[in-house]
């Protein structure tokens, strides 16, 4: 009889950083995004990051979800909800910027926002905002009333 080896997973978390940030608004959101979007780049070409926070509001981690190009950028929902779902995420805040320096939302954007909404949901987290970014301002879904 023959036995087939199943591989293993192994998914990592740690908390080395600073849990105790606190986001408040989508300024306190935009500071943390600005500190990791690369600046040389967030006129050139597309990103998408999360972040997540836990019940108090408190910053758990950020992970940066894709890298893509000039107007647009791949983002996988089972990737944001993945690390969600590892660090015990009670809330997600997600960003992407526009090299364009147009601040609306695009009707991608918009699907993407409600299909992370409807994960959330499904894994008993929130989506408490989705911002846009430019080099020198921001958009925040929550602000408008989108969310």
């Amino acid at each position: 009889m023959k036995f087939n080896i199943v591989n293993e997973i192994k998914l990592s978390y740690s908390r080395k950083g600073n849990c105790e940030r606190l986001i408040s608004s989508s300024r306190d959101a935009v500071k943390v995004f600005k500190e990791h979007f690369d600046s040389d780049e967030i006129d050139y070409r597309e990103s998408f990051f999360a972040l997540y926070l836990n019940q108090a509001n408190k910053v758990l981690g950020i992970k940066k979800i894709s890298e893509c190009g000039i107007s647009s950028t791949l983002v996988d929902v089972r990737i944001v909800m993945q690390a969600g779902l590892l660090c015990n995420a009670s809330g997600i805040i997600v960003a992407h910027n526009h090299p364009s320096g147009n601040l609306k939302p695009s009707s991608s954007d918009v699907k993407m926002t409600d299909q992370i909404k409807e994960a959330c949901k499904v894994m008993s987290m929130s989506l408490l905002d989705h911002v846009i970014l430019t080099s020198d301002s921001h958009y925040s879904f929550a602000d408008d009333g989108m969310i």
